[in-house]
């Protein structure tokens, strides 16, 4: 009996350690469970938010795939817009010493080239000596006889206005300005009140109301190497003679007809690029002597655009007329945005 109140309390002690310790597992394994299945769903929502997301994106679209041409196909196109595009090339390949192009109702400098170098003009004279002309306001049906003053003796020049042939003034003047006929210019200079010593004072005259400080004139044909100017200068000359319809008419048209004694002397005009459907002058003057190459300055309508152009010193017969077509070439591409713009405005 003692033994048995003796063992139990230890079996009371054992039967409560177990009980304790059961429960204890079950909360430790539960715990686990949780964390375990916590773990899962957040697994599981990491994903569903993904999945959201992707179905909330926006659609990419299909690019539609351009049909490559051949590579030879595509170097032939890419010469023929080249050799086509205007561009610097144009101006780089002038062989004018001195150039430049500029825009008269704007007075920008669209291109220029030692625009204030001074040199020898040659026949580019005759524009001037029309203005002193037209300003004398003398009778332009006078008749005016070539005589042997008019004969050069600078150049030895040829002329086929015979010494003695008897013309009216408008019709010197014709002939001075499309022409370029020096007789006619230096008759029309010595059939000026008080000779040509006042025709040539009266011609630096008007070179200094028009702002042409680099310019001197010495005679009225361009005979001479001494008459100078600047593309700069001759730019002013030429926005203030297209101003006067006879110098238009004269220096633009393409022949005229004089009587010479029993026969007929046909003439032509000495620039061929009036004859062009591709060009439309309102002025023009060329010129020549060996001490000033080839010269030309033009008053014409690019793109619309009233545009000068002013070409001294340039190599080779009709290099003058190239210089102006590529000129041409490379304005209508600036003017329609094909090419750099570098402009400047005249001071």
């Amino acid at each position: 009996m003692k033994s048995m109140k003796l063992l139990k309390p230890l079996i009371f002690s054992l039967i409560c350690l177990v009980g304790l310790q059961a429960p204890v597992d079950s909360y430790g394994a539960e715990s686990r469970h949780k964390q375990n299945s916590g773990k899962t769903s957040k697994g599981k929502a990491t994903k569903a938010n993904k999945a959201v997301k992707a179905s909330k994106a926006k659609p990419v679209k299909a690019r539609r795939v351009k049909a490559v041409k051949p590579l030879r196909q595509r170097k032939m196109a890419q010469a023929v817009a080249v050799s086509q595009a205007p561009n610097a090339a144009h101006l780089a390949a002038l062989r004018s010493s001195a150039v430049v192009i500029i825009d008269p109702k704007t007075q920008d400098v669209l291109y220029q080239k030692n625009q204030n170098t001074v040199m020898p003009i040659a026949s580019l004279t005759k524009l001037m000596t029309a203005l002193v002309v037209l300003d004398a306001n003398q009778s332009m049906s006078q008749q005016l006889t070539v005589t042997s003053a008019d004969v050069d003796r600078l150049k030895y020049s040829s002329s086929r206005l015979q010494v003695g042939t008897t013309l009216s003034r408008t019709s010197m003047l014709h002939l001075a300005l499309m022409s370029s006929e020096n007789r006619a210019a230096s008759a029309l200079g010595r059939n000026y009140p008080g000779g040509t010593r006042a025709f040539v004072a009266a011609m630096n005259r008007k070179a200094r109301a028009l702002g042409m400080r680099n310019t001197r004139y010495v005679e009225p044909t361009g005979l001479s190497s001494a008459n100078v100017s600047t593309p700069s200068d001759l730019a002013k000359l030429v926005i203030a003679a297209e101003k006067s319809a006879l110098i238009r008419r004269y220096s633009t048209d393409h022949q005229f007809s004089i009587r010479q004694g029993r026969s007929t002397s046909v003439y032509h005009n000495t620039n061929r690029l009036t004859a062009s459907s591709n060009w439309r002058i309102r002025l023009q003057k060329t010129g020549y002597i060996s001490e000033a190459g080839r010269c030309m300055v033009l008053y014409t309508m690019v793109n619309n655009r009233p545009t000068v152009m002013v070409f001294l010193n340039s190599q080779g017969k009709y290099s003058h007329a190239a210089d102006a077509n590529r000129a041409r070439s490379w304005l209508a591409g600036y003017r329609t945005g094909k090419v750099q713009r570098v402009v400047k405005r005249r001071q």
